[in-house]
């Protein structure tokens, strides 16, 4: 567990969380999961101690739910925002969602932020502002703007996985369009279109959670609600524009892998039907062969050129001029090119 006291310019690493309220800036909260387990017994009488209202025990059941989907949910004292980190799995031969929830608790003076272990948001944020020099940079002025910008990091995460999916996808595609051989990397393809699924709807959710915010926003009388409420409207729709970005790129590597897998279905057709077409027409070639050569063979002693010397090449010679006639045909109407 980590506390920090942030105010305009300055931030402040604390041991724990002051007797007090803050009267200038907030407080931000940070811990994992399983410290919130552990710790909640405690956090709860800090709060009685602050003034505030302690957190819901069904809230509480959230935050130590890390697949809980993204959900928004406001009560009189604090608003709970849940959003599901998308992130790149550790092999990159095989993307996939990374679906831990990331919870906030959102107090007028006190932000709680729950993350899983080794989260790299909160290690980001938390380097940040180690780095950031005393007086030098403007930090958030509320707990909701600092929610925004964590809010905001988590959704940007998604561009990791974004490369690989994309690059995936196009190693799928040109398997898929290559005529030259056969495509037999179906399982491959089903588990992509499945994270594509998966990602589509946490995204639908994140979009959700954050509109349900932005609306419980815009019901605060003015004066009563966050100070800057019109700077957090901004920052809560861009946030909700990255969402949207995430969603069309899902949406277009969908429909580009359907349309490369029409154009493999589409490719066989047109391979199977030249295949068919070429032996169409070698069979319609050997046909009229087939009946010379019949009716020569007939068990009569009166057929023409059966006796006769040079009837053997005459026959070869017509049989000939016959297969070559209909092979220029064919050649002519195109039955039998290669273009």
């Amino acid at each position: 567990m980590q506390v920090w006291l942030l105010s305009g310019t300055r931030a402040v690493a604390l041991q724990r969380l002051p007797v007090t309220p803050p009267t200038e800036g907030f407080a931000w909260l940070t811990l994992a999961r399983e410290d919130l387990q552990g710790q909640w017994p405690d956090l709860q009488s800090q709060l009685q101690a602050w003034g505030e209202r302690p957190l819901l025990d069904l809230h509480v059941s959230d935050l130590l739910n890390e697949q809980l989907p993204s959900y928004f949910d406001s009560t009189v004292a604090y608003d709970l925002l849940v959003l599901q980190r998308l992130g790149a799995a550790e092999d990159p031969e095989q993307p996939r969602a990374d679906t831990r929830a990331i919870g906030f608790a959102i107090y007028p003076r006190l932000l709680i932020s729950v993350h899983p272990t080794g989260c790299p948001v909160q290690a980001q944020f938390i380097d940040r502002l180690l780095a950031q020099p005393v007086g030098n940079g403007r930090l958030a002025v509320s707990s909701d703007e600092w929610m925004l910008r964590m809010a905001n990091q988590v959704v940007d995460s998604y561009l990791d996985l974004r490369r690989q999916l994309s690059r995936q996808h196009g190693d799928l595609q040109q398997a898929l369009i290559d005529t030259r051989r056969p495509f037999e990397n179906w399982a491959g393809l089903l588990a992509a279109r499945d994270t594509l699924f998966r990602l589509e709807d946490l995204c639908e959710d994140q979009q959700s959670a954050v509109q349900e915010w932005l609306d419980a926003l815009a019901e605060w009388p003015p004066g009563d609600g966050p100070p800057d409420q019109e700077h957090l409207r901004v920052r809560g729709r861009d946030l909700l524009e990255h969402i949207e970005r995430v969603l069309s790129h899902i949406r277009r590597l969908s429909s580009s892998t359907e349309s490369a897998v029409q154009m493999h279905y589409a490719a066989l057709g047109h391979r199977t039907n030249n295949i068919m077409r070429v032996l169409t027409a070698l069979t319609a070639v050997f046909l009229p062969l087939n009946l010379i050569t019949g009716i020569f063979g007939m068990n009569f002693d009166a057929l023409p050129l059966i006796h006769d010397r040079l009837g053997a090449w005459i026959a070869l010679g017509l049989m000939l001029a016959v297969g070559g006639g209909l092979f220029a045909w064919f050649r002519r109407k195109r039955y039998l090119g290669s273009k």
